[in-house]
This record gives structure tokens, C-alpha cells and sequence, in this order.
């Protein structure tokens, strides 16, 4: 088999957690990272970045792209090759919508094209891509939806991973509140507890099996189904506009509303009732003006589709 010497890998971005289900569920969106990778002649490497992170992401080995190609090559015994890099970035960056596993996902996409590694329907290799994404991004809630897409529940299996997809219900559209200010992952990582209480962990482990079930064909279970005891407060010295917003959806606004990942930007997962399919329901429309006026003009409102196959390249350049 002849190997591409250039591919355009699609990533999507995510939303984690989705309120229980703290580093395990996750959803992947159409809104895209496209990254164009071509092979050089020599060992040289250059970097372009428009969009997001432009003027503010290091432009050589130390772009998150890059690294996560070269680790993809190393692990299969090959040094990675010279090569152009060209990022078009549409995730906001440190928002909580899976920006940083656009990129690693992106680069061992591209580094399994480049390599020649297929799934067995001729299309991305995912449960490698997966593997290595993960071992790199060190925790699976967001990497697991920006591979495979739809609805995932990412676990730890033994040194490595496990991964189940499930498709959305038609009823359910995401929308997200995306503010001008950032929370770095690791900040708002570092303010949950190392340990909670017995009677918090047991709540969150029947609402993430609700979450399940609500996204998957019950969405009348969504209210419920997005509380969460072990991380959202916990974060809120960090985001307390953020959370604010959380409260007012849900109390006032009877909207399933949650932190998106590590926050700051706000997820709510609208729905209609049996038989009507979301984007052309009028009470959708009415949910979306809801939140945009409780939200006002400091947020970005965008409702988003579920992206229900996760990354993919289109037919890699020879």
C-alpha cells in the first residue's frame, strides 16, 4: 500500500462530563479543528495557525498538533518525518469544549493516515487513534467523543482504555454558552477534592446511568439526569459567573444546563417532545431565546448539532 504524503483530518470538539458523569461522558459537536499535513522532502517543519490560538500557540516541535504526531509515529518505531503543518482552528481555546483533544486526536489521525493504519471500514484507525490519544491527553472523557462521535462513556481498562459510542436522540440539540474568558484545565481540575463524600459518588453514579438513558431515547430525563454533586461546585471560585448561569437555566429556566468539561462555558441540552425532531421544532427556537436572554450579551450562544461520527479524513493525497 502506497502511503499519502498529505491529509486533512476533521476534529470536532466535545463537551465532557455532561454534569455526573465526571472524566467518563462525553459528546462530540459540529464545530470543527481542520488540520493539513504534508510531507517534506527534508527534515524541516513549519507550522501555520488561523483561527483560534493564532498568535498564541508555539509555531514549532511544541504545537500540541505536532507532538501528538510524533508521538503517534514513535510509537510504532518510526521517526516522524519533516512536514508542513496547517491548523484552521474553530474551537475556542481553554473554554471547556475539548480544544486540546481537537489537537492530540488531530495529530495521531493524521499520524495513522500518513502511516498507512485503517479501521476495517477503510477509514480511520480509531480504537489506535483512541489509545494513544488517550494516553497522551491522560484522561479519555473528551478524547473519546472527538474519535468516535455521538454519545460516549470513556473508562480506564486495566494500563489502557475502554470506550462505548452511542447515538443521540433526534430530539436533543446542544446548545452552548461560550464566554470571552478563559479557565485553564488544569486550574479548574485542581479544585475538585481528591475524596468526597460516599453519599455523593453513590447520587452521581445513578445520575450519569440516568444521563445514559436520557440522552439515548429518554430525554425527558435530561433535568435530572444533569445534576451533579462532585465537581461543579467545587469549581465555582475559579467560574462564579459560570455557575451562576447553571443555576439560573436550571431554577428559573427549567433547562437542563451544565458545566461544559472544565468550564467556563455553559452546555444545555435542549429537547423537544416524542414525535417532533429538534432543529425545526418552534419550542426549540423558544428554549434557544430563553437562554439567550438569561445568558445576555457576555455570552456567545451557539446551538450545535451532536457530530455522530468523530474525526475523519476525507481520502488521504498521495
Amino acid at each position: 500500500m502506497t502511503r499519502p504524503t498529505r491529509v486533512t483530518v476533521h476534529a470536532p470538539a466535545t463537551s465532557a462530563n455532561l454534569g455526573p458523569g465526571y472524566d467518563a461522558l462525553g459528546l462530540a459537536l459540529r464545530l470543527y479543528n481542520e488540520f493539513e499535513v504534508r510531507l517534506r522532502d527534508d527534515d524541516q517543519l513549519t507550522v501555520v495557525v488561523r483561527g483560534e490560538g493564532a498568535g498564541e500557540v508555539p509555531l514549532d516541535e511544541r504545537h500540541l498538533v505536532v507532538r501528538a504526531l510524533h508521538e503517534a509515529f514513535d510509537r510504532v518505531g518510526e521517526k516522524a518525518p519533516g512536514l508542513d503543518l496547517t491548523c484552521v482552528n474553530r474551537v475556542p481555546h481553554a473554554r471547556g469544549l475539548g480544544s486540546s483533544s481537537s489537537a492530540i486526536v488531530g495529530g495521531v489521525a493524521a499520524a495513522a493516515a500518513l502511516l498507512g493504519r485503517t479501521g476495517p471500514d477503510g477509514g480511520p484507525d480509531r480504537d489506535w487513534i483512541y489509545r494513544v490519544a488517550a494516553d497522551i491527553e491522560g484522561h479519555p472523557d473528551n478524547v473519546a467523543p472527538c474519535v468516535y462521535g455521538g454519545y460516549t462513556v470513556a473508562y480506564r481498562e486495566g494500563k489502557g482504555w475502554g470506550a462505548v459510542s452511542l447515538p443521540v436522540d433526534p430530539r436533543i440539540l446542544p446548545v452552548v454558552c461560550v464566554p470571552d474568558w478563559r479557565v485553564s484545565t488544569a486550574q479548574a481540575r485542581g479544585l475538585v477534592p481528591e475524596t468526597v463524600p460516599h453519599a455523593d459518588a453513590a447520587f452521581n453514579a445513578g445520575r450519569a446511568a440516568l444521563m445514559t438513558a436520557a440522552v439515548c431515547g429518554h430525554p425527558e430525563g435530561l433535568y435530572a439526569a444533569t445534576r451533579d454533586r462532585l465537581h461543579e461546585s467545587y469549581r465555582a471560585p475559579a467560574m462564579p459567573r459560570t455557575l451562576d448561569l447553571v443555576s439560573d437555566l436550571r431554577e428559573h429556566g427549567q433547562l437542563p444546563a451544565v458545566v461544559s468539561g472544565a468550564g467556563p462555558t455553559v452546555l444545555v441540552l435542549c429537547s423537544v417532545p416524542e414525535g417532533e425532531a429538534a432543529p425545526e421544532s418552534p419550542e426549540i427556537a423558544g428554549q434557544v431565546d430563553s437562554i439567550r436572554r438569561r445568558a445576555g450579551n457576555d455570552w456567545d450562544v451557539r446551538p450545535l448539532h451532536v457530530e455522530p461520527a468523530g474525526v475523519w479524513t476525507p481520502s488521504p493525497h498521495p
